[in-house]
């Protein structure tokens, strides 16, 4: 991958980084200069050249522990892509309180804690690089498109786009942007083994490629070309937006093919 040093002198952290849209983040970012950690329950997809530190981020004592060494490792922090977390299927009937917890904790309260631990390195960073320090939420297009069976999925992810609007009004003073990118489905680990749980996998990806009115799924590289950008120091008046990368699913309003 080539692309300019935009981000020479930067540093990020991209939790959830050692596989799909946070493992293409993270090349992303190194690829146009920047010094890279990411922070995963596992570290073997992490890639080349970045520097990996494990924790969950339900851990608040762990999250601050990974968040201290990457800040150490990289000479400060920069930016922090917050991409961790997990799908859920089904409607509200099908998912029991704990389950909504377990969800909840993860998409939710995992991007809190890693922004509370981050935050500190952050306004350091801000003073001395106007318009280069942000937050990136990786969220997704379920918390503006109502999709059948993605009640708590949809629950969640609505909630990451409010606490972006929220945090990007508390910290912009600060010279801290805050945005987040909605994808809609894209190609990753996840939704291979959600389809291999399908009766009828190949049916099943080509109502996900009918879905989005490009006739395809998103591509991870697609997604983190779109983080790069409300990352990167071009962004530098961007702050409290959410950035669809979901094959026109938002806005779009298309007739039958046939029609």
């Amino acid at each position: 991958m080539t692309g300019t040093a935009d981000f020479e002198g930067l540093s990020a952290l991209v939790t959830g980084g050692a596989s799909g849209i946070g493992a293409a983040v993270a090349t992303h970012l190194m690829a146009r200069g920047a010094r890279v950690a990411v922070l995963d329950r596992e570290t073997g997809g992490a890639p080349e050249g970045a520097f990996a530190v494990k924790a969950d981020v339900t851990d608040d004592a762990a999250v601050k522990k990974a968040v201290e060494r990457a800040a150490a490792e990289l000479g400060g922090l920069t930016t922090l892509v917050s991409n961790a977390g997990i799908g859920s299927i089904g409607t509200v009937e099908d998912n029991d309180d704990a389950e909504w917890t377990r969800v909840l904790d993860i998409n939710v309260l995992g991007m809190v804690r890693a922004a509370r631990h981050a935050l500190p390195h952050l306004r350091t960073a801000a003073a001395e690089r106007p318009g280069a320090v942000s937050i990136t939420h990786t969220c997704s297009i379920a918390a503006t498109a109502g999709l059948p069976a993605r009640a708590l999925y949809s629950a969640s992810k609505g909630a990451v786009q409010s606490l972006t609007l929220a945090m990007a009004a508390d910290h912009v003073r600060e010279g801290i942007r805050v945005n987040c990118v909605n994808p809609g489905t894209a190609d990753t680990p996840w939704i291979g083994r959600l389809l291999g749980q399908a009766d009828d996998p190949e049916a099943e990806r080509a109502a996900l490629n009918a879905r989005q009115p490009l006739g395809r799924l998103v591509s991870a590289d697609e997604v983190a070309a779109a983080v790069a950008y409300l990352a990167s120091p071009a962004a530098g008046s961007v702050t409290g937006i959410a950035l669809a990368v979901d094959g026109g699913m938002q806005g779009l309003r298309l007739r039958p093919a046939d029609s």
